[in-house]
């Protein structure tokens, strides 16, 4: 969705470049970016036999490349009171060149490295998606006073004051309609798929988009406390509180690495104290760290997860980090948006019915007759009926005299005869505009009503397939999270087998049932669209996004984003995301039998470096060997 803002001349919408931050812009990017660089270098120096000296020069520095932040920032850790896994790594890293083995220590702080920025960069996009969403609201608005019209800053608007809307423009502020009638697109906020008709009595939103009919505004809330204001603050409140899922190895770090440092420190002073010679104790010591560092732990956690998300990557599906992954895993219900997201969000004719005794008798000439009318107009449902009709073959009739009268309908001569397409609530026994789930209008010909047309959002051909692949993966059923009216979204609901429906829902009441459903214990998927969903994407658990239609709000705060808006590939990478849970555990498992192993020979008895260093190796190559099995396309199919 482009992010457009009223010019401050005319009040009209020139589309805004995207203001993102450059990913060079971030420091962590460029350092990680160097230490990859380097590491490359250095190995394929190493591969080709040239100079020990040359590749553990560049080894080195990959080190100081990418290891000076996160030692840094485990010494400053360290100095209040904690020692975290960073430290750790660099210290495992050092001591791994210390016995020669500088490849792999250079590895870990590649892969640390790495993680950081992608942290770095994600954190900052999403700051950005928040920062832009602001541009909705439009900086200008003509403000209506006893001596005509001010063009003022809206951030100036108090409650009471009555803004103009002319066609085209953005509205200026949360407020209700006091004089005039027009369509207003307000999908942005609803994600509604058609333009709702607002006249006197009615509310509006500030960032939503008039239509051909001017209107007068009374403000109700100042800017701050509109409701993209209230979108944008609960993005960035459920960003900074949601409890962060952390990778294993981050959950354990604290007393793993307590634990690693304090047994080291034994090993070298208890035996020191009893008389065992100092070199001697140093070696047991060293080995001992060598031993039990987290090396084949991070790589028993990060190999799976990285090639799951490569995997689903090759598919379409983009999952932003690692953790992401992991969440995807502990679904237990998945929550769907409506527009966008099961729909399409365009219109399609989907219903024609002949009403008795009218002055048409042909459902034929009845829609080319509403077609032929609503050529000329610019409305979303117009440009349905045309195209039912040119699908049907028919042949559309010049129509002249057209008239638009904004928030009823349209009137147009067409072969000798007047015809109107109007909403049904204008038309005397047709007082339903949502009738069976459609948005219905009633065509007139020569003053008498002839017809009916129902008008429906087109449900995604994979929808149903989705819905029950997710069912029988999950154990529950979808529902869905609306903000569309309840008739439209019960129809669209059952088409795709969904029975849990929440329709007629603001932003703050989608975050609300999110976290009704996450206080009773459910690990709760969204999957939206729209800028309207963002905060409930950032409220759950985890959040998918539909790529081709989404917003770029939502596309920024979701974990995960759907590249072909395809919903069946969220079954799919549900099922790849717990299958690379299960080889990390397994990985865990071979890593930490092999710890002990060795950890327990060297304390017990008397472990040759070089057989430690050979065991330690041993299980991060197979741990990152099995890891990556991942990586194969069976590994999708599979799903």
């Amino acid at each position: 969705m482009a992010i457009v803002t009223q010019d401050p001349v005319d009040g009209r919408q020139p589309a805004l470049a995207a203001c993102r931050t450059p990913l060079w812009s971030l420091v962590e990017v460029r350092w990680a970016a160097l230490a990859t660089a380097l590491f490359a270098v250095g190995a394929v120096f190493q591969l080709t036999g040239g100079p020990a000296w040359s590749w553990w020069t560049l080894y080195l520095a990959c080190y100081a490349a990418g290891g000076w932040e996160p030692g840094l920032a485990g010494l400053r850790a360290l100095r209040a009171g904690t020692l975290d896994v960073d430290l750790l790594m660099v210290v495992a890293a050092i001591g791994a060149a210390g016995v020669g083995q500088v490849f792999d220590g250079a590895l870990l702080i590649v892969i640390f490295a790495t993680s950081g920025a992608l942290e770095a960069y994600a954190t900052r996009r999403t700051a950005d998606s928040v920062r832009r969403l602001l541009d909705l609201a439009p900086p200008y608005a003509t403000r209506v006073t006893a001596d005509g019209e001010d063009r003022v800053d809206t951030v100036t608007l108090a409650v009471g004051d009555v803004i103009l809307v002319r066609p085209g423009e953005r509205i200026g502020a949360d407020g209700t309609v006091v004089d005039g009638v027009s369509d207003v697109d307000q999908a942005t906020i609803t994600g509604e798929p058609l333009p709702a008709v607002k006249a006197v009595g009615d509310e509006v939103y500030a960032g939503t988009i008039n239509g051909t009919g001017a209107l007068r505004v009374r403000v109700d809330r100042p800017a701050a406390d509109s409701v993209v204001a209230r979108i944008v603050a609960m993005v960035r409140e459920a960003s900074a509180t949601k409890a962060p899922t952390q990778l294993f190895i981050e959950k354990v770090e604290q007393r793993y690495s307590v634990g690693v440092v304090v047994a080291t420190l034994a090993l070298f002073a208890i035996p020191l104290a009893f008389g065992e010679g100092f070199t001697d104790a140093l070696l047991r010591a060293m080995t001992f760290m060598i031993v039990a560092s987290p090396c084949a732990v991070v790589l028993a956690t990060m190999p799976p997860l990285l090639a799951a998300i490569a995997t689903a990557g090759r598919h379409g599906v983009l999952v932003k980090s690692a953790v992401a992954m992991e969440r995807l895993a502990e679904t237990t219900l998945v929550a769907v948006d409506k527009t966008g997201t099961l729909t399409v969000g365009t219109p399609r004719l989907a219903a024609v019915r002949l009403l008795p005794g009218g002055p048409v008798q042909d459902t034929d000439r009845l829609l080319a007759l509403a077609a032929a009318a609503e050529r000329p107009s610019e409305h979303p449902l117009a440009a349905a009926i045309v195209a039912a009709a040119r699908a049907a073959g028919l042949t559309i009739p010049t129509a002249t005299h057209f008239v638009s009268a904004p928030g009823h309908g349209i009137s147009a001569r067409v072969d000798g005869h007047h015809v109107t397409v109007s909403r049904a609530s204008t038309v005397a026994g047709e007082t339903d505009p949502h009738h069976d789930g459609h948005t219905t209008v009633v065509v007139t010909v020569d003053g008498h009503p002839a017809g009916i047309l129902g008008l429906t959002d087109t449900v995604r051909p994979e929808a149903a397939d989705a819905v029950e692949r997710l069912t029988a993966l999950i154990g529950q059923p979808p529902m869905v999270l609306t903000g569309d009216n309840m008739s439209a979204a019960a129809r669209v609901a059952a088409e795709a087998g969904i029975r849990e429906v929440h329709a007629d829902l603001l932003p703050q009441e989608k975050v609300a049932v999110v976290r009704q459903r996450q206080e009773l214990g459910e690990r709760l998927l969204v999957v939206g669209d729209g800028v309207n969903d963002a905060p409930a994407l950032a409220a759950a658990h985890a959040g998918i996004a539909m790529g081709g239609a989404g917003s770029d709000l939502a596309l920024q705060t979701a974990d995960v984003v759907l590249v072909r808006d395809d919903l069946t590939a969220i079954p799919a990478v549900i099922a790849l995301s717990r299958r690379a849970r299960r080889y990390v555990a397994a990985n865990l498992a071979i890593a930490a039998t092999f710890i002990a192993v060795l950890a327990t020979w060297d304390i017990v008895g008397h472990l040759p470096l070089p057989l430690g260093v050979a065991g330690h190796e041993g299980s991060t190559v197979i741990v990152a060997l099995n890891g990556l099995r991942l990586l194969r396309s069976a590994a999708w199919r599979a799903h």
